[in-house]
C-alpha cells in the first residue's frame, strides 16, 4: 500500500511562499492602486469621480491619445526596420555581420533616455547637427522634440528586439522553400512578402507586442524629450508628484486606467500566440549567400546606415564624455578628463556604488527565485504554481512608474515602512528584471530530460539533493544568461527609481536624468558612459559564459 506524501514539503512550502512574497509585494500594493483610484479616501464609498475627471478634461485624455500615437509609429516603425534586417544578415554575406549584430544588441541593451539625451546633443536646439543645418542652410530648425523626437528614440532603440526574434525564427526557415519560390521567377522582394513573412508571422505579432509594451510604458524618453508632448507614464509621475502629501486618487486612477490598457494588451499577446503559434523544423537552414553588383552595395548601405543610428547615442555619450565643458553646459571642443573629475573625485561616489551594490543584491535574489519559479512551474505543475507562472508574467505588463507609485502606497506607513531605503530599491529591481531569468531557466529546465532527476532518486538521493546537485548545475547556463540580462536592464532602471530613490539611494540612471534636467551635460555624459561601458562588459561576459555570438528571446 503506497503511503500518500505529505503536503509540508520543501516544494509546496517553496510554492506557498513566494506565492505570499508576491501578493505582498505585486498584487497588494497594485490592490492599493485600484483602491484609491476608485474609492473616496474620506467615505470609503466606491466612486468613479476620478475616472470621470481624467475623461472631462481634454488636457488629460488627450494624453492616452498621445501614447497610443507614439507607440503604433514606434512599433509599426520598429518592425519596418527589423525584418530587413534580420533577413539580409541571415541572407546577404555582410562584411563583419557578426561585428554589427553585436552593436544591434548593445543598442537595445542600453537604457531609451541615454539615447534621448545622446539625440539631444546631436538634434537639439542647440546640437551639433541642428547648428550645422541652421548654419549651412539659413534654416531655423528647432530640435526633434516632441512626437517627432520621441518616435525616432523609441524607434532606433525598439527595432533591435524585433530584429533578435525575427533572426531566431528565420533560424527554422527552410530554404528549400524560398529556393522553390525562386525557380517559379519570385523575385527577392516577393519571397520575402510572399514566402518569409507569412512563416515568420507568429514571431512578428510576438515581437511587435512585446515593443509596443515596452515602449507605451517608457518613461524617460518623452520626459526628456517631449517637452509639451505629454504621453501616459508622464502624466502618471507628474501627477503623483503633485499628490504628495494629499489625495492621490486622480493619480491612481490613471494608473489604473494604465494598468487596464497594458494587461489588455498582455492577455492579447497570449492569445494571438497561442493562436497563431506552430513550429518549424529546418531541414536546410537559409545560408547566407555571396551577393554581387548593385545588390550586394544596397544591402551593406542599409545595413551600415541602420546600425550606425542605433548605435550612434552610444558613440556620442562616449565621445562628449571626454570633451571639456563651461560651467557643465558648454562643450569647448578640447578633449579633457574633466567630466570624470568631476563625478569621481569631486563628488560623492554612492550612486555608481548604490547602482551596483543593489543590482548585486537584486541579482541573487533574482536568481534564487527564478531557480525555483521555473523548476515549480515545469516540473511540480499545480494550482498555485500555475498561479506563480501567470504572476511571474505582470512585470513584463506593468509600467515602471505604476509599479513605483503602488510600492509607495504600499510601504510608506508601519508595520513595514520601506519607503526610501535600499530594500524598496531591491525590490523594484527584482519585480522588474526577473522574467528575463524566469524565461531563460524554464527554457533550459524544459531541455533537461525527466529520467534523469529519476536515475538520481534511483540511486538513493532524496528529490531535494537531486535538484541541488544534479538539476541546478544542469540549469546553471539558462539561469546566468537570464541573469546577466537582468543584471543588464536593472543598470538602466529609470521608471520606478526615479518614484523611489532616496538621497542614499540615487543610482546611475536617476543621477543621470537628473544631470540633464539640470542641464550638466559634462556630467551626464560620463555618467552614461560608464553605464554604457558596464552593459557591453555584462554582455561580453554572457557570450563568454554561454558560447553564443548572438541573444535568443
Amino acid at each position: 500500500m503506497k503511503q500518500k506524501k505529505s503536503l509540508f514539503n520543501l516544494w509546496n512550502a517553496s510554492s506557498l511562499i513566494i506565492l505570499g512574497l508576491t501578493i505582498l509585494f505585486i498584487l497588494y500594493p497594485l490592490f492599493l492602486i485600484l483602491n484609491k483610484g476608485m474609492f473616496d479616501p474620506e467615505t470609503g464609498r466606491f466612486t468613479l469621480q476620478n475616472f470621470y475627471h481624467f475623461f472631462d478634461r481634454k488636457f488629460y485624455w488627450i494624453t492616452l491619445r498621445n501614447s497610443f500615437e507614439v507607440t503604433i509609429v514606434s512599433t509599426a516603425l520598429a518592425v519596418i526596420i527589423g525584418i530587413p534586417m534580420a533577413y539580409m544578415l541571415r541572407r546577404v554575406k555582410i562584411f563583419g555581420s557578426k561585428f554589427v549584430q553585436i552593436l544591434i544588441i548593445v543598442s537595445y541593451i542600453s537604457p531609451p533616455f541615454i539615447g534621448a539625451y545622446a539625440w539631444i546633443q546631436l538634434l537639439g536646439r542647440s546640437g551639433v547637427v541642428t547648428k550645422f543645418i541652421n548654419d549651412t542652410f539659413n534654416m531655423n530648425f528647432d530640435g526633434i522634440y516632441g512626437f517627432t523626437g520621441i518616435v525616432l528614440v523609441l524607434t532606433l532603440q525598439s527595432f533591435p528586439l524585433v530584429f533578435i526574434y525575427i533572426m531566431g525564427a528565420l533560424k527554422n526557415l527552410d530554404s528549400s522553400l524560398i529556393e522553390a519560390a525562386e525557380s517559379l521567377g519570385y523575385s527577392n522582394f516577393q519571397r520575402m512578402i510572399k514566402i518569409v513573412i507569412p512563416l515568420i508571422l507568429p514571431t512578428i505579432f510576438a515581437s511587435s507586442l512585446l515593443v509596443f509594451m515596452r515602449v507605451i510604458a517608457d518613461f524617460g524618453t518623452p520626459m526628456l524629450i517631449g517637452e509639451g508632448y505629454r504621453t501616459m507614464p508622464v502624466l502618471i509621475y507628474q501627477q503623483f508628484l503633485s499628490e504628495v502629501g494629499g489625495d492621490a486618487g486622480f493619480a491612481a486612477a490613471i494608473a489604473t486606467l494604465f494598468i487596464f490598457v497594458t494587461i489588455s494588451l498582455f492577455l492579447l499577446q497570449r492569445i494571438l500566440s497561442r493562436q497563431y503559434s506552430y513550429s518549424m523544423s529546418a531541414l536546410r537552414p537559409m545560408a547566407v549567400q555571396q551577393s554581387k553588383g548593385i545588390k550586394n552595395i544596397l544591402s551593406h548601405l542599409v545595413v551600415y546606415f541602420v546600425t550606425f543610428l542605433a548605435i550612434l547615442p552610444q558613440m556620442v555619450v562616449i565621445f562628449t564624455s571626454f570633451l571639456e565643458t563651461r560651467g557643465g553646459q558648454v562643450y569647448t571642443g578640447n578633449f579633457s578628463l574633466q567630466n570624470y573629475q568631476n563625478i569621481l573625485f569631486n563628488r560623492d561616489l554612492s550612486m555608481i556604488t548604490n547602482t551596483y551594490k543593489m543590482g548585486l543584491y537584486a541579482i541573487v535574489i533574482i536568481v534564487i527565485l527564478g531557480i525555483f519559479i521555473s523548476y515549480l512551474t515545469v516540473r511540480k505543475r499545480n494550482m498555485i504554481n500555475s498561479i506563480l507562472d501567470t504572476f511571474s508574467m505582470f512585470p513584463f505588463v506593468i509600467p515602471g512608474s505604476v509599479l513605483g507609485i503602488a510600492l509607495v502606497f504600499a510601504f510608506s506607513d508601519s508595520p513595514l515602512f520601506l519607503t526610501g531605503t535600499v530594500t524598496i530599491m531591491v525590490v523594484a529591481f527584482v519585480i522588474r528584471r526577473m522574467p528575463y531569468t524566469i524565461r531563460s531557466s524554464t527554457a533550459i529546465i524544459g531541455q533537461i530530460h525527466p529520467s534523469i532527476e529519476e536515475a538520481s532518486i534511483s540511486l538513493g538521493a532524496s528529490e531535494a539533493k537531486t535538484f541541488y546537485k544534479v538539476v541546478v548545475p544542469m540549469m546553471m547556463p539558462g539561469v546566468l544568461a537570464g541573469a546577466i540580462m537582468s543584471w543588464i536592464t536593472i543598470l538602466g532602471e529609470l521608471s520606478a527609481s526615479i518614484i523611489l530613490y532616496a538621497s542614499n539611494t540615487q543610482t546611475l540612471s536617476v543621477s543621470i536624468y537628473t544631470e540633464v534636467i539640470r542641464g550638466n551635460f559634462g556630467n551626464a555624459s560620463a555618467y552614461s558612459a560608464i553605464l554604457t561601458v558596464t552593459s557591453i562588459l555584462s554582455l561580453l561576459i554572457f557570450f563568454k559564459l554561454t558560447g553564443k555570438k548572438e541573444i535568443s528571446l
